[in-house]
């Protein structure tokens, strides 16, 4: 935490707001509680709205050249001192430095890839569509817009929405998780000594209140969310009522398809990096693992080979896995280990008991391989979101690929293969809306869209790459005719002839 009480952020200052409602923001590799956040009402919800309208008309009406050179200077600045942002998300969330430094990083490329908005909001024209009409398109701001994040990215899945936002000449009101609220007030402090306008990027701390304002609230023209499910699907919902664009990117079970040719080693390190990073609390999380024939026995030895090579153990000490976000959490994943033991599953790691020297309070749970899992087992049905991998074994390739297709969920699916037939029948097939081809988590560069298919989003497109500006911009056609001045030159008196 950079500071004891995590306020809000109201026209480039720290806004406290009049709701006596706080939460406590805990370190996960301690247990210990390290400050609070503010839990908006109504009332600080709408003062922050406002705040974010008034803003709207200056914003919009700024010139490109100008948003771009504000644009430029939070991307040096944001690569210059990504490290601070790294070590706030370490102590608030619990991943380890390297993996916060990442997920700075790969936000960094969004905010490199809104810096060419000149260029990405250009219009077309078309010259003599009818006899003395032409015609040519533009597009333009919505307004206020609203970004609710959750708390396994609390910098990385925010910089999705935002840097396109504001790029393209919108206000943002970013709503992170209560769990880990500090990265959204270090952005919004280098948004401000970037040059950005009073109200043009806006903090709103809270839970369902401060959520359930922003979707109601008729100067709001857009959400952009992140969460399970249910949640994705309750954002979609009550925010289309009242006729806002939606893009909510939900759950995901995302499955590891395995065929016998694959390079073993190579499936090893994938499994291990793509299940255990960041604990398993990533949304392209590979936490099925689908063996095709005899390759299971070999793969599951591999893995575990692996696993107890790994560290795990408070994020700012060079370790390679931390613990999960909170105690309530780590206990749920616990109670998905507990459930498939009694459903028939074979615990072949188990990651209940793991303790961890110095740190006897810290949220930890170690990795946890299950073999022999079936598809009515709740390991594979549910969304754990923690590092519980399960091993599903099928005999074929198609059977593979229906089990893949018959999930809710179609966030990321992933093959690995020497055999380039199979791949390329696989991209084609498999119902995900990212794919990777010996690549375990296939989160696409930022110039093109991150979301997936199924139930894992909800609402109207994906986020970033050019489905990006298109959400945060509407577009409008112009059809325009001009008479053409008579050329000849007459002294007459002029008459209504």
């Amino acid at each position: 935490m950079t500071e004891h009480i995590a306020e809000h952020w109201l026209d480039n200052a720290p806004y406290t707001g009049t709701s006596a409602r706080t939460a406590d923001v805990t370190n996960p590799a301690t247990g210990k509680v390290s400050g609070q956040v503010r839990l908006a009402s109504a009332a600080d919800a709408e003062a922050v709205i406002a705040a974010a309208k008034r803003a709207v008309p200056g914003w919009a009406t700024t010139s490109l050249a100008k948003r771009v050179k504000v644009l430029f200077r939070f991307r040096e600045l944001l690569a210059a001192r990504k490290d601070e942002l790294a070590a706030i998300i370490t102590a608030e969330h619990g991943k380890v430095l390297d993996d916060a430094v990442g997920e700075v990083s790969r936000g960094l490329e969004v905010v490199e890839f809104a810096c060419g908005v000149p260029h990405l909001v250009k219009g077309e024209f078309s010259e003599q569509v009818s006899g003395g009409i032409d015609t040519h398109s533009k597009r333009q701001p919505l307004g206020v817009v609203a970004v609710i994040s959750p708390f396994n990215f609390p910098a990385m899945v925010p910089m999705w929405f935002f840097p396109l936002a504001i790029a393209t000449g919108n206000t943002v009101v970013l709503k992170p998780s209560e769990k880990d609220p500090g990265a959204a007030l270090w952005i919004a402090r280098l948004w401000r000594e970037a040059g950005l306008p009073d109200g043009v990027f806006n903090v709103l701390q809270g839970d369902k209140e401060a959520v359930d304002t922003l979707l109601d609230s008729p100067d709001v023209q857009a959400v952009s969310f992140v969460g399970s499910t249910p949640i994705a699907r309750y954002v979609n919902e009550r925010a289309a009522a009242s006729g806002k664009r939606v893009q909510a990117l939900g759950g995901a079970k995302n499955h590891m398809v395995v065929l016998p040719d694959a390079d073993l080693d190579l499936v090893a390190d994938a499994a291990v990096n793509a299940a255990f990073g960041s604990a398993g609390e990533r949304c392209m999380a590979v936490s099925v693992l689908v063996a095709v024939g005899p390759c299971a026995d070999d793969v599951i030895g591999a893995i575990g080979a692996r696993v107890a090579s790994l560290r795990v153990g408070d994020g700012t000490l060079g370790c390679d896995m931390g613990p999960l976000v909170t105690r309530e959490h780590r206990d749920r994943v616990a109670a998905y280990v507990d459930a498939g033991v009694a459903e028939g599953a074979k615990l072949v790691i188990d990651g209940r008991d793991l303790r961890v020297e110095d740190r006897p309070d810290g949220f930890w749970l170690g990795p946890t391989l299950f073999d022999h899992v079936t598809p009515e087992m709740t390991v594979y049905t549910d969304e754990i979101f923690g590092p519980v991998l399960s091993v599903v074994r099928v005999d074929t390739y198609e059977a593979a690929l229906a089990l893949v297709n018959a999930n809710e969920y179609g966030n990321g699916a992933v093959l690995f293969t020497r055999d380039g037939g199979a791949a390329r029948r696989f991209e084609f097939e498999v119902t995900a809306g990212m794919v990777g081809i010996n690549v375990p988590v296939p989160v696409p560069t930022a110039y093109y869209a991150f979301g997936g298919w199924k139930s894992s989003l909800f609402g109207d497109t994906h986020a970033h790459g050019m489905e990006g500006v298109r959400f945060f911009t509407r577009a409008k056609v112009v059809t325009t005719r001009w008479t053409t001045p008579p050329t000849s030159l007459t002294l007459a008196f002029p008459t209504n002839d």
